[in-house]
């Protein structure tokens, strides 16, 4: 073999152990009855390991370096030359970590979640303090490693969104935040669209059927994938060849798995739509997370979740077409509702305390608030015990609402104690890129409304496809931005499409 094909061989057999702990994953969020919880735990963190020690290992390096003097003079933008570059970066970043720190971090982020799930439970934050405190402390300890220039959340945001500083995204939020704020407080001055009818009867199986064919007919590739039920909605790969959803029911509120599973199909559809040749490659792999994944970042994954989710999925075309068949479906819950009154509701802007369960336009505040108290925890400028007020205060600040209590607020959320530092602003991120995609696409496919009105997705699909799918990891994030739209990210098509779309809904007088 050659030395390329002796380091594809090598990666690949990574790429396996990944997706088999992604299999692992996803039984353990859908199938696995409970007595499982302890042996699967040893498992995931056992097949973590191998591959991580196989990745670590000095042969990983002698491999690149051999298959390096092999690709000397080839394009730069080939997949052989680009596989390579994002296996030595990884691999010079991991190296940094030491092992102690890595076994630190896993016990106590074991330690911590259970410790988070009982403060949640009983509105407890100084149970959970102490515990957030040793946290922050062992991610100081990662940036330090990894190495920074101006902010510790630099290092941390390398394994979510590479291209992405701090400074970046202060910039980024005080744009959103000036042209997001007058739409929220223009909505808080004018009634509430009725939205009653969206907490009626809703037959899940009912919900299930169809929401699944639309789904499919975005593209979703059934023979490929298949749709599950897990707490909190997820996609999870093993491969383009099996790319699995869930999302979660409720018989009374027709959103949560509606949506759900437009958002997830659009995660699913990224990873379907991956270039078989790049299959079990370093273009699908995610050395930094020891995931199989050809998604380049978790902001781009996001954006195409988001995409159609809500630009796609809660738009007037796709309700003209869409609510007919919807009131059909469920006549006695919606038989006195109009498509005017249905897409108003499934747009109501009203701020509220949980993340996942806020509207387009306030989402982006509870994200905010969030990277900033990740910045000012690693940077020693908010102090753990003074987090729920920093936290009330910045929510009555963003949104007009003070949180009840601490489940409302600082327990929220389980990513700090999963360790998860640097994840939360790839959510606002996603938003920005899905808007900055679509607009470049309407450039290409100029009757894209009609299209999404007659419920033809193939063309938009097909776009996004060959922007962005095919090319797995190949290359960063900002190289596809531009690729695609010919620009770099901007809030610009973001704030342009929010304020465009909210400006009917609740116009100014």
């Amino acid at each position: 073999m050659t030395a390329y094909q002796d380091f594809e061989t090598y990666v690949a057999q990574i790429n396996d152990l990944c997706c088999v702990n992604n299999l692992l994953m996803w039984d353990d969020q859908t199938h696995k009855p409970a007595g499982g919880t302890e042996t699967r735990g040893h498992q995931i963190k056992t097949i973590s390991e191998i591959a991580q020690e196989r990745f670590t290992d000095p042969k990983m390096m002698r491999l690149i370096e051999s298959a390096e003097k092999e690709t000397q003079g080839e394009s730069p933008d080939s997949p052989r030359v680009r596989a390579l570059q994002q296996t030595r970066s990884a691999y010079e970043i991991v190296a940094r970590i030491p092992l102690a720190l890595v076994g630190e971090f896993s016990a106590h982020k074991t330690q911590m979640q259970l410790v988070w799930q009982e403060a949640r439970a009983k509105d407890d934050f100084n149970l959970y303090a102490p515990h957030l405190e040793k946290m922050v402390e062992i991610k100081k300890k990662y940036a330090e490693a990894i190495g920074y220039q101006a902010h510790p959340y630099d290092a941390l945001l390398l394994r979510y969104e590479p291209d992405m500083t701090a400074a970046l995204l202060k910039t980024l939020f005080e744009d959103l935040k000036k042209g997001l704020l007058p739409i929220i407080q223009r909505a808080n001055n004018q009634d509430k669209p009725r939205n009653d009818f969206l907490h009626r009867e809703y037959p899940v199986e009912l919900q299930k059927k169809f929401a699944s064919e639309v789904v499919q007919r975005f593209g979703y590739d059934m023979n490929r994938g298949n749709i599950g039920v897990a707490p909190h909605p997820f996609e999870i790969s093993f491969t383009r060849n099996d790319v699995r959803i869930t999302t979660r029911f409720d018989p009374h509120f027709i959103n949560m798995a509606l949506f759900g599973l437009f958002h997830e199909s659009g995660h699913g559809m990224y990873e379907q739509g991956a270039d078989p040749s790049i299959t079990r490659s370093a273009l699908t792999t995610d050395f930094l997370g020891m995931y199989g994944v050809a998604g380049v970042s978790y902001g781009l994954h996001e954006s195409q979740s988001r995409l159609w989710e809500n630009i796609v999925g809660r738009s007037l075309p796709f309700w003209r077409h869409y609510y007919p068949s919807l009131q059909a479906t469920f006549p006695q819950a919606l038989q006195d509702v109009t498509l005017d009154e249905f897409y108003r509701a499934i747009n109501r802007v009203e701020p509220s305390p949980i993340r996942v369960e806020a509207d387009e336009v306030t989402y982006n505040f509870h994200i905010m608030l969030r990277v900033e108290v990740e910045m000012a925890m690693l940077d020693g400028s908010l102090k753990v015990k003074d987090l729920p007020e920093f936290w009330r205060e910045k929510m009555i600040s963003y949104l007009g609402y003070s949180p009840k209590n601490n489940r409302e607020g600082a327990l929220q959320d389980i990513h700090w104690a999963s360790g998860d530092y640097g994840s939360f602003p790839c959510y606002t991120i996603g938003n920005v890129m899905s808007a900055q995609f679509m607009e470049a696409a309407r450039k290409q496919i100029p009757d894209l409304n009609s299209q999404i009105e007659s419920a033809e997705f193939t063309p938009l699909r097909s776009w996004l496809t060959e922007n962005i799918y095919r090319h797995g990891r190949t290359f960063s994030p900002h190289e596809l931005m531009v690729r695609a739209t010919g620009k770099p990210l901007s809030t610009d098509a973001y704030l342009s499409y929010i304020q465009n779309k909210f400006e009917d809904l609740y116009p100014s007088k």
